[in-house]
């Protein structure tokens, strides 16, 4: 039979602790994650030029071709502006979310400021503690090195 381990078992299948931002990540419902995700892709250069690149095409290929969308190009308005409708309720959404993502960092910065202050009054009563120990200590060995030097001739 082998020995028992001098290990406690609560510390072998100790959990990493996660950080805030994973713990928040892993709260999130499947919504604000599209939402983010829908943001990220939204606010990035390649969505931008993509987009502008896709509207040069459709008025190329509608204007030479007399395509499915003729020059004012009624049906392109149409989707641009469902698409904007959309964008902007997508980009509140993900405004919302990163207004309570900051309020959130701000409560823990408090929470941690909070924390460190205790600490710092803790260790400044330790430091006194010990100050007014140095001064005892010192103000003995002075009274001792008198005496010493009262009985020597």
């Amino acid at each position: 039979m082998s020995e028992p381990s001098s290990v406690p078992l609560t510390s072998a299948r100790r959990v990493p602790r996660q950080t805030w931002h994973e713990r928040h990540k892993s709260s999130l419902d499947p919504g604000e994650r599209a939402a983010d995700v829908m943001r990220n892709g939204m606010g990035s250069w390649r969505f931008v030029f993509a987009f502008v690149g896709f509207m040069a095409v459709w008025a190329l290929v509608n204007s030479l071709t007399r395509g499915w969308d003729p020059y004012p190009f009624i049906l392109l308005n149409l989707f641009l502006s469902m698409l904007a409708g959309l964008q902007g309720a997508i980009l509140l959404i993900a405004a919302k979310r990163q207004d309570a993502i900051a309020a959130d960092l701000a409560q823990h910065d408090y929470d941690t400021n909070v924390a460190a202050k205790k600490d710092v009054e803790v260790l400044l009563e330790i430091n006194a503690t010990q100050l007014e120990i140095l001064r005892t200590l010192q103000d003995d060995l002075r009274v001792r090195i008198e005496a010493l030097e009262r009985r020597q001739p």
